[in-house]
């Protein structure tokens, strides 16, 4: 495998190592302040061309290959920049989805910036088993009002819209009564409550009440009862470790904390760097299928699981070279023991695994 930048390739890495190097330290990159700035940071990387790379040119996006996205990670954890904000499972979950009409709408103000955006699909008692949600959208003229309680939103407290799944049809089977809509978070009806997590961060996650709350029926995404198919599009791109950018960043901390040690390394750290380059080759491999046009389907279940393993491997090593003393390697440490839960529980990937790919019996 020849891994080396094409000259269009090392062109974009030069131009964007060079506007790094300019910007580097103007946005912090972890805590809360990250958090709270990182609407200004994606607006940032987007007028400077950064941002949007792979997705379509009619709705703001640059049409270019995935590899330029990988580039843009790589780079991005290389000069201890912030991530590439994570849109990409909405901007696909919408892009198959909406109608033109809400393509053209939302898409726009999603990739650039300018509107923010949260997900509205897990609930108290509907996590992994998303089928169980009981959130309801009732039709009422051409509005549809919703009631319910959503929890685990990323960014609710500052998003303009929320991809939301709710429930239209009570009588009918769990997973085809769910429908999908785009709806409005500055409005009567929605109350906001932030969650603390165990590493001090209160602007990531929030839950959100809706009580009464009303979204035009035309904001619907897709037909009535398609929530389900939106859903497995969004979880199955999210589950994607080419597309998040986590590989980069996992090796560039293990070197980091490889720097720390005298002597022979803790044993989890030499695990750590094993997994970690286990991945960084995956994440190529990855690459490459999508290059070809391969779209992996239920073999995202096999990402998501091997980036728990990883994440967590790095986390246990970050407490092996820290321990409770650096507040870095610690929040590290306690944030990678969300992975496994996160965008689906390692459970629920492996019964995946088991029914979808590998044709077992329940």
């Amino acid at each position: 495998m020849d891994f080396r930048d094409s000259p269009e390739e090392a062109e974009f890495r030069t131009r964007l190592r060079t506007w790094l190097a300019d910007i580097a330290g103007t946005f912090p990159t972890s805590g809360d302040e990250y958090w709270a700035k990182q609407g200004e940071w994606h607006r940032a990387l987007y007028q400077a061309g950064f941002f949007g790379l792979s997705w379509p040119e009619d709705v703001g996006g640059q049409n270019l290959p995935p590899v330029y996205d990988v580039i843009l990670d790589e780079e991005l954890a290389i000069a201890g920049a912030p991530p590439r904000p994570s849109l990409g499972y909405l901007v696909v979950g919408l892009g198959h989805h909406g109608s033109a009409e809400l393509q053209q709408r939302f898409l726009p103000g999603m990739i650039n910036g300018t509107e923010r955006w949260c997900q509205g699909f897990s609930e108290p008692g509907a996590g992994s088993d998303l089928a169980s949600l009981r959130t309801t959208a009732t039709r009422d003229g051409d509005e549809y009002v919703i009631n319910g309680h959503k929890i685990w939103t990323s960014y609710s407290d500052v998003a303009d819209w929320c991809l939301l799944l709710a429930r239209t049809d009570p009588q009918a089977p769990r997973h085809k009564g769910i429908s999908a809509f785009v709806v409005p978070m500055k409005q009567p009806g929605i109350e906001q409550r932030p969650l603390k997590m165990i590493s001090g961060v209160t602007k990531e996650f929030g839950q959100v009440l809706f009580d009464g709350a009303r979204v035009p029926a035309d904001h619907m995404v897709g037909e009535p009862g398609e929530g389900w198919k939106l859903a497995m599009t969004v979880v199955g791109h999210e589950r994607e470790p080419s597309t998040l950018g986590f590989a980069a960043r996992y090796g560039k901390l293990v070197r980091q904390m490889a720097t720390r040690v005298d002597g022979p390394p803790p044993a989890d750290l030499a695990w750590a760097a094993v997994e970690v380059e286990m991945l960084r080759l995956h994440v190529r491999r990855r690459l490459s299928e999508q290059l070809d046009g391969i779209v992996h389907g239920p073999d995202g279940s096999l990402d998501k699981l091997l980036m728990t393993w990883v994440d967590q491997s790095v986390g246990h090593a970050a407490l092996a070279v820290g321990g409770t003393r650096d507040p870095e390697l610690l929040g590290s440490y306690m944030y990678s023991r969300a992975q496994s839960v996160m965008g689906g529980t390692s459970q629920i990937q492996k019964n995946i695994i088991s029914g979808r790919i590998l044709g077992l019996g329940a």
